[in-house]
C-alpha cells in the first residue's frame, strides 16, 4: 500500500506517548523507581503531548477531516472507532493522575494512584486497538496476524522506555539502571517480534490469482486490465517499493531502531555514558521505527491487486 506519512507519524508518536505514560504510571505508582514531582510531571506531559500530536496528525490523510467525529459511533464493529473512544477515555484518567502529582507531590494518595493505573491500562488498550485496525483486515495478508498488534505494543513500550530513561537521566541522583535494563529488554523483545513478522511475511501463504478467479487447474495470466492508466486502486493499493529499498530500510530498522539504542543503553549500564546518551538512543530508535512503519504499509499487498495482474498477495 502507499504509505501516508501522517499515519506513520501518528502510529509512531502516539504509540511512544502511550508507552511512556504506561511505564511512568506503573513505575511510579508501585514505587519501583524513586521519582521527583518534576520528573513525573514532565514525563507525563511529554507523553500526553506525543499522544495529542499523533492523534491530530491522523486526520491529515482524510479527504474530509471535519467528518472524523463520525468514527466514534461504530464502536461495536470498528477497531478505528474503538481506538478513538479509548484514546478519549484515556485523557481524564491521565490528567487526574498528573493533577494528583501536581497537588500532592510524588507521594499521591490511593485515588490518584488508581487513576494512573487505569490510564496505563487504557493506554495499552488504545495501542492494541491501533494495531487491530490493520490486524483485522483479512484482505491484506501481511497485516492479518496477531503479530501486528503485538508489534505495535512492544514498539510503543520500547520507545516509551527510552523516553523514560531520558527523563530519569536528568533527575539528580536518580537510579536509572533498573529502567535502562527494562528498556533494553523491551527493545530486544520488539526486535525479535519484528524479525518473526518479517520471516512470516516473506512466506507466500495467501490467495493467488488462481484462487481469486476460481480457475485452479492451470496458471492464470491477466491479458487486459481494463484500463490504460493508473486508478485509485492501483496507485493506493498497488504501490510496490523497489526490493533494494526494502532491504536497505530493513537494515536501518534493526540498526537504528534496535541495535544502536541497545548498544548506547549498554554504555549507560556500564557507567560509561552520561544522560545525553539515552537521548541519542531515543532519537535513533524513533528514526528506525519510522522506517519500520513505512515498510509496514509499503509491503502490504491488498487482494485487489490479484485482479490487476499480481500473481499472489
Amino acid at each position: 500500500m502507499h504509505p501516508a506519512f501522517s499515519v506513520i507519524f501518528f502510529t509512531v508518536t502516539s504509540g511512544a506517548g502511550f508507552g511512556l505514560f504506561t511505564l511512568l504510571a506503573i513505575l511510579h505508582v508501585f514505587g519501583l523507581v524513586d521519582m521527583t514531582q518534576e520528573t513525573v510531571l514532565w514525563a507525563g506531559i511529554i507523553g500526553l503531548v506525543l499522544v495529542a500530536v499523533g492523534l491530530m496528525s491522523s486526520t491529515f490523510h482524510l479527504a474530509n477531516p471535519k467528518n472524523a467525529w463520525r468514527a466514534f459511533f461504530r464502536f461495536k464493529t470498528s477497531w478505528l472507532s474503538r481506538e478513538g473512544v479509548f484514546a478519549v477515555l484515556f485523557y481524564p484518567f491521565a490528567l487526574l493522575y498528573l493533577l494528583g502529582v501536581f497537588l500532592q507531590g510524588a507521594e499521591i494518595n490511593g485515588f490518584f494512584k488508581a487513576m494512573g493505573i487505569l490510564g496505563a491500562i487504557l493506554a495499552v488498550i488504545t495501542i492494541f486497538s491501533t494495531g487491530m485496525i490493520y490486524g483485522c483486515l483479512k484482505t491484506i495478508r501481511q497485516w492479518n496476524t496477531a503479530l501486528t498488534p503485538a508489534n505495535y505494543i512492544f514498539m510503543g513500550l520500547a520507545l516509551g522506555g527510552l523516553l523514560m530513561v531520558s527523563a530519569l537521566s536528568y533527575q539528580d541522583g536518580a537510579d536509572v539502571m533498573g529502567v535502562t535494563g527494562l528498556t533494553v529488554t523491551l527493545l530486544a523483545i520488539a526486535a525479535l517480534a519484528k524479525a518473526v513478522y518479517y520471516f512470516w511475511v516473506a512466506k507466500v501463504t495467501g490467495p493467488t490469482i488462481n484462487t481469486a478467479t476460481g480457475f485452479t487447474r492451470a496458471a492464470v495470466r491477466l491479458l487486459d486490465t481494463g484500463h490504460t492508466a493508473g486508478t485509485f486502486l492501483t496507485e493506493e493499493f498497488g504501490y510496490e517499493p523497489d526490493h533494494s529499498v526494502v532491504t536497505a530500510l530493513k537494515t536501518l530498522v534493526f540498526a537504528l531502531g534496535f541495535g544502536l539504542p541497545i548498544l548506547l543503553l549498554a554504555l549507560v549500564l556500564a557507567g560509561q555514558a552520561g544522560p545525553g546518551m539515552a537521548l541519542w538512543a531515543t532519537v535513533s530508535a524513533f528514526l528506525g521505527i519510522i522506517a519500520e512503519r513505512w515498510l509496514f504499509f509499503a509491503e502490504a499487498r491488498h487482494v485487489v491487486n490479484l485482479y490487476h495482474g499480481a500473481q499472489h498477495t
